[in-house]
């Protein structure tokens, strides 16, 4: 990886840290061999922000973690991490090597982005997890929300802060090295603009808020009115005319409205039929263009329209339904594979500051670019291959619970998805097309799992639900398990087909599957994991199930993973129900013991104030040597969580790694009984060379939301990791000795 002269400790794992760009564009791999495989895309994309000294670069992000930069205009991505989600991106006008990115930190790259440190709060500042998802936040500092750089002067940037609701505009004049408090703002206030034509010494500052304009001019603040019946926009932007005045364009559901005098005033915008908008982007020094992303009423159409004249009259740039795709689009395999209205209108639309002719429009799939004005537009996430898959250009935006190998075909390999079904590739990970063909429509949402029957080649089964992130409460806390839907499906061509193979098993969420390799091939044994259910068996491979819950407690186990022992006992480790991980009711999670087939379960101890298993695997020579992962209780330093070790068939436990809080799960090396792997949501992957006594980080990998390491079985030094919303990991594993670099 980069280094970087400047480092920080990061307190919840104890080790120095850097933080640079991970992925490198177009598949070349990241520095220190590490790359991000699959076809790109297929989850929500956000804030496309482009450079106001050249257009080839842009910033977008994900929900999941992941920023990402462009230098090529989009045909190439890197992706970087910075702990959590970004907000915000801001390039400063005077040095195009600065940029900041707004997340629950303010950070700096002075390199154009190859490296980040963070300004604000100060390198080693306290952090907290406090929630499921293992979220960081910085106690007793208040939230960056926006930012802006003096037109003139790279050392002179003004941003808000919120606190607790409470806004405050703060000025640094060393570059964000120190802040003063200059001003209370109104709550909501989201974007900063600088007059570049005002006095230096005294900047007209513009603040866009929730639904009004404040403005600080000659000293003193004003505030504009709000637009007649908006309580508060879904978005909001503005640019600087030829002669000075702020045009700002506000969306609320159903209108537009736009002010030509910096909010001192508000027309609203004829758009013909009823729409429902949901973005709004223009041209910060050509605001007489502007883009707005709307849906028609009833569904009729939905796409992008475009304004030349302020918003007097707009134009339809892009106009799709959900069987015709738009003519002037050219998209990569999204809507070639679900239609164009998967992705939907765009969540986000990002115009070019000096070049209104050229836009990026964000939605819950793709990014998309046009560099006419909207005549065109093109899908820059995937590109196709010359063999006809489609392969990541960077935008890896989606979650991936596992990779699989067909024991048949080394080039065949599987991706189990959420959002975006099963993907397959027939060239070792070169390139990936969908493999979700028989699956029926719901369940296409997520594959948890993939076996492939080790003896009879093409055979294969999967586990599939139309709910994705489980185990996370926030699938549970609204939506009954009773109303999940999902079950098993089964191949016989090695995955190119399915069909639902689930008689005996209501719809359920089924989320993992093993087979016991010591049953027949002609009437194999399997079981499955159905999340509030729990456990399912069949002796038939696959054609009937029966349910085998005798031994666990609870009227809906959250059943999740399974583990099958080289004695054949098998192990169930059933997640807890609570967000807050409160400790001791009936709440907690749990870990079974089966000795007979799952015909009967016996209840085994946790370690001490340990409720949240997630992951349980067994040594490879010793049955009774167990690994366990464990997900830490919210607010908590020390929370239980980690990976516990057990040499007595977990009679008792001792913990083993606490520098990493939320494991999700730890695996082995078939080749290696000594060697095992780790990831979480903590940022970092995890080996150990000595079956676990102790740990080091795996370095190159850095994305925040990790699944589960997989040794790569056609290359020895290298590994997979699976990433909650960052698609799938491929890198070296360093030798024994080799330092970690973060």
């Amino acid at each position: 990886m980069c280094l970087v002269n400047r480092k920080y400790t990061w307190p919840s794992l104890g080790i120095a840290l850097v933080l640079f760009v991970a992925a490198a564009p177009g598949g070349k791999g990241l520095t220190d061999g590490w790359k991000v495989i699959g076809p790109g895309g297929g989850g929500a994309m956000y804030h496309p922000t482009i450079s106001p000294h050249t257009t080839k670069d842009v910033f977008v992000n994900c929900d999941m973690t992941g920023s990402y930069l462009s230098h090529d205009g989009g045909e190439s991505w890197r992706m970087f991490n910075l702990r959590g989600v970004t907000r915000q991106f801001v390039f400063d006008p005077v040095n195009p090597n600065v940029m900041y990115v707004l997340n629950a930190a303010l950070w700096k790259s002075e390199d154009r982005g190859v490296t980040w440190r963070m300004i604000r709060p100060a390198p080693g500042a306290p952090i907290e997890k406090s929630n499921d998802h293992g979220d960081v936040s910085y106690p007793g500092t208040a939230r960056p929300v926006a930012l802006a750089v003096d037109p003139a002067s790279s050392k002179s940037l003004f941003a808000v802060f919120d606190e607790r609701g409470a806004a405050r505009l703060e000025i640094s004049s060393d570059g964000g090295e120190t802040w003063i408090k200059s001003a209370d703002l109104p709550a909501g206030s989201r974007k900063i603009l600088i007059d570049k034509g005002s006095p230096a010494s005294d900047r007209t500052i513009y603040v866009l808020a929730s639904n009004i304009v404040t403005v600080r001019r000659g000293g003193s603040w004003t505030a504009g009115p709000a637009p007649e019946g908006v309580d508060q926009f879904l978005d909001v932007s503005a640019g600087f005319s030829r002669d000075r005045q702020l045009v700002v364009y506000g969306i609320s559901s159903k209108s537009i409205h736009v002010s030509l005098d910096g909010g001192k005033s508000w027309r609203t915008a004829e758009f013909g039929a009823a729409a429902v908008f949901q973005a709004v982007a223009t041209s910060e020094n050509r605001p007489d263009a502007a883009y707005v992303s709307f849906s028609r009423m009833a569904g009729q159409f939905f796409g992008v329209a475009k304004t030349t004249d302020q918003g007097a009259k707009w134009q339809t740039v892009w106009k799709e339904t959900s069987k015709d795709a738009a003519a002037n689009l050219k998209d990569n395999w999204i809507t070639e594979r679900f239609g164009p209205d998967w992705g939907e209108n765009p969540l986000n639309l990002g115009v070019a500051p000096d070049n209104p002719d050229i836009c990026y429009a964000t939605d819950l799939g793709r990014t998309m670019k046009t560099l006419d004005g909207g005549k065109t537009w093109s899908g820059v996430y995937s590109k196709r291959v010359p063999q006809g898959d489609w392969t990541s250009t960077g935008l890896d935006v989606t979650t991936a619970y596992g990779i699989h190998f067909d024991p048949f075909d080394r080039k065949r390999m599987f991706i189990s998805y959420t959002d975006i079904g099963m993907f397959r590739s027939e060239d070792g990970g070169a390139s990936w097309q969908s493999s979700s063909q028989g699956v029926p429509p719901r369940w296409v949402n997520t594959q948890y799992w993939m076996e492939f029957d080790p003896e009879v080649r093409g055979r294969a089964w999967a586990v599939a639900s139309g709910t994705h992130d489980l185990p996370r409460p926030k699938m549970f806390r609204r939506t009954p398990v009773s109303r999940f839907s999902g079950g098993v499906l089964a191949s016989s061509d090695g995955g190119r087909t399915w069909s639902v193979s689930s008689k005996g098993m209501p719809q359920t969420a089924a989320t993992h599957i093993v087979l016991d390799p010591r049953s027949p091939a002609s009437s194999r044994v399997l079981y499955v994991s159905a999340f509030g259910r729990g456990v399912y068996k069949s002796t038939d491979g696959g054609q009937s199930w029966t349910l085998k819950n005798e031994g666990i407690e609870g009227s809906e186990p959250f059943a999740w993973r399974l583990t099958l022992d080289s004695r054949g006992t098998l192990y169930l480790v059933v997640v807890r129900r609570s967000e807050d991980g409160s400790i001791g009711n009936a709440q907690d999670g749990a870990l079974y013991r089966s000795t007979d087939g799952a015909e009967h379960w016996t209840k085994l101890p946790l370690p001490e104030g340990v409720n949240g298993p997630n992951g349980l695997t067994v040594d490879v020579k010793d049955p009774n040597r167990l690994y366990l992962a464990a997900w830490q209780r919210a607010r908590l330093a020390d929370g239980g969580g980690g990976i516990y070790l057990s040499t007595d068939g977990a009679r008792t436990w001792r913990r083993v790694l606490d520098k990493d809080q939320h494991v999700y799960d730890v695996t082995t090396d078939s080749r290696n009984p000594h060697r095992l792997f780790a990831s979480g949501f903590s940022s970092a992957a995890w080996v150990s060379e000595d079956r676990g006594e102790n740990w080091r980080q795996i370095p190159g990998y850095d994305f925040k939301w990790g699944h589960r390491v997989v040794p790569d079985p056609q290359s020895p030094g290298h590994v997979y990791i699976t990433t909650f919303g960052g698609s799938v990991w491929h890198g070296p594993l360093p030798g024994a000795g080799q330092s970690v670099r973060r």
